[in-house]
C-alpha cells in the first residue's frame, strides 16, 4: 500500500498547488474569469488545474482499488507511470509559450495518462 499512498498523494498535490496558483495569478492580475489568450499565464495555469482535476481523482481511485488487490509488479509500475504522466502534462501545459502549439510533453503526458489509466482500470476489473 505504500506505493499507492505515495502515488495518491503525488496526484493530489498538483490540484491544490495549481488551484493556489490560479488564485494568486487572479489576484496579481486583478482578474475574474478566464483570459482567452492561450499565451496568458493564468489561462495556462487554469487549463493545467482543470486537466489535473479531470484525471487525478479517477487515477487515485483506481490506484487505491488496485492496491487493495495485492497488485502485480506491472500494476505498481502503472501507478508510477500514471503519476509521471500527470506531472509531464502539467509541464507541457504551463512550461511552453502557448497552448496553441502541441508539444512533446503534452503528448507524452496525455499518452501515459490514457495507457496507465486504462491498464489500472483493467487491473481492477481483473481483480474483481
Amino acid at each position: 500500500m505504500t506505493t499507492a499512498y505515495i502515488c495518491i498523494g503525488l496526484l493530489a498535490l498538483p490540484i491544490f498547488v495549481l488551484g493556489f496558483a490560479v488564485s494568486m495569478f487572479r489576484d496579481y492580475d486583478h482578474m475574474i474569469g478566464t483570459p482567452t489568450d492561450p499565451t496568458h499565464r493564468l489561462h495556462k495555469v487554469i487549463r493545467a488545474h482543470g486537466n489535473t482535476a479531470e484525471y487525478a481523482p479517477m487515477l487515485a481511485i483506481l490506484i487505491y482499488l488496485a492496491a487493495l488487490q495485492n497488485p502485480a509488479t506491472w500494476v505498481l509500475w502503472m501507478m508510477w507511470i500514471a503519476v509521471a504522466g500527470r506531472y509531464i502534462i502539467i509541464i507541457g501545459l504551463i512550461g511552453f509559450a502557448s497552448l496553441l502549439k502541441p508539444n512533446l510533453f503534452r503528448m507524452a503526458g496525455a499518452t501515459t495518462t490514457y495507457i496507465s489509466g486504462a491498464a489500472l482500470a483493467i487491473a481492477v476489473l481483473l481483480g474483481a
